[in-house]
């Protein structure tokens, strides 16, 4: 368990690593209170957008200026139209997997439509293999706007789902899945698979999950492109620009090397095409140092601690009023109602269930990401079943503190329904 006292020496060093990329840093006294850890985040966070603002002024969507490039941190960018040829170099926002080639977009959606459109391109029509519970947003993309890819929902137990059927096959791995059907993929010879796309936006950049899954594409010979939002999960919960990426994994020689080079040129030609290039502004100016690789390693360590034990607490306390508690990354769950929900209903218990237990003093909010240092509370829809449900998204607090607070969110959704 980590005292409130070991928690707020924690986040004052997040926040003063925050603090020291300003020019002028301000003083900062150690936070007193979760509160005061949120707000002093977020106000720092908008000091430094808006420091870049000023100082990279000459740095608009053409490169008119002969000045020095413009940079964020350790990140320095070269263009000459930026929406059409902006590129980027400095660190990497995974710690494992060795990655060809990133292409940064707007967001992570943004990254898997460019890349699924590409697809098309170098794959030409294929089946696309999800498994259940894939991220709603991926399937509606899939469904509506890229018809040469046929959507193929796989069920439980997979046998042998992931063999040759005479066409093309690109399988869609997301770390948003049920634990159950993430293992079950990872159980299965994928040899006749064409590609591997691999969302990790809810694992953290150094998660040996990532570690493993790279591992079995390797033994397989299997080319993998790796897709992530960065707002979640790389910006110590500070949402500092909305960021998303497509790391081509390094392949070995030969025909894989070939096809993932080609893929690579036609995502980044999707990219200027739809519009839908990275902002220089939205490069966290904090990342990529040692402190920072820390922080983040602990920061996610204590939010999956504090996700075991509300799965725990929701198993016996929630059990027939819980729709998923395991999910494969364990920084979330979703709640069902007594009778079904729909969206709009899963909205209003969401922002009920926020705006009640912050007035009795918690740290929680009505909000549609997840990785803050609050609770945070949306609607959900499980894209294979069709259920309306209401997520509740872990965050780094102290033990004590989450354990009270996660008791009264069981009492609240208990007694609501």
């Amino acid at each position: 368990m980590e005292s409130i006292e070991a928690y707020l020496e924690r986040k004052h060093r997040e926040i003063r690593l925050l603090n020291d990329c300003l020019s002028h840093p301000v003083h900062l006294a150690c936070p007193r209170s979760v509160d005061d850890v949120i707000k002093s985040k977020f106000r720092v966070t908008a000091a430094l957008r808006a420091e870049h603002e000023l100082h990279q002024w000459k740095a608009t969507e053409t490169a008119w200026s002969h000045a020095a490039p413009p940079t964020s941190g350790p990140f320095t960018f070269s263009y000459d139209y930026q929406r059409a040829d902006l590129k980027v170099r400095g660190p990497s926002f995974y710690q494992c997997g060795r990655t060809e080639q990133a292409i940064y977009t707007a967001s992570g959606m943004a990254a898997i439509s460019a890349l699924l459109l590409a697809s098309t391109r170098v794959i030409g029509k294929a089946d696309i293999l999800v498994m259940p519970g894939c991220y709603g947003e991926t399937i509606e993309l899939i469904e509506r706007l890229v018809p040469h890819l046929r959507l193929v929902t796989l069920k439980l137990p997979l046998g042998d789902a992931l063999a040759r059927a005479g066409s093309q096959r690109i399988l869609l791995l997301d770390s948003c899945v049920p634990a159950g059907a993430f293992e079950a993929a990872l159980r299965v010879d994928p040899s006749a698979l064409d590609l591997l796309v691999f969302d990790t936006t809810c694992f953290a950049g150094g998660s040996g999950r990532i570690r493993r899954v790279l591992g079995w594409a390797r033994r397989y010979g299997i080319p993998v492109v790796m897709v992530r939002s960065h707002t979640k999960l790389d910006s110590l919960g500070a949402e500092y620009g909305r960021l998303g990426s497509a790391a081509f994994v390094r392949p070995g020689e030969g025909a894989n090397a070939s096809f993932c080079a080609r893929l690579a040129r036609e995502t980044s030609e999707a990219v200027r095409l739809l519009g839908g290039a990275a902002l220089p502004a939205h490069f966290p100016p904090y990342v990529g140092t040692a402190a920072y690789w820390r922080l983040t390693r602990q920061r996610i360590a204590a939010m999956l601690r504090n996700g075991r034990r509300m799965r725990r607490y929701f198993a016996s306390e929630l059990a027939q009023l819980s729709a998923e508690l395991h999910f494969t990354h364990g920084l979330y769950v979703t709640l069902r109602g007594q009778r079904p929900l729909d969206q709009a209903s899963a909205q209003q218990a969401a922002e009920d269930m926020s705006r009640d237990l912050s007035g009795k003093g918690f740290p929680i909010r009505h909000a549609g990401s997840f990785g803050f240092d609050f609770a945070a509370t949306e609607w959900f829809h499980n894209a294979t079943t069709g259920e309306y449900s209401v997520r509740v998204a872990v965050p780094d607090l102290p033990t004590e503190l989450w354990d009270e607070l996660g008791a009264a969110i069981a009492a609240w959704w208990a007694s609501s329904q």
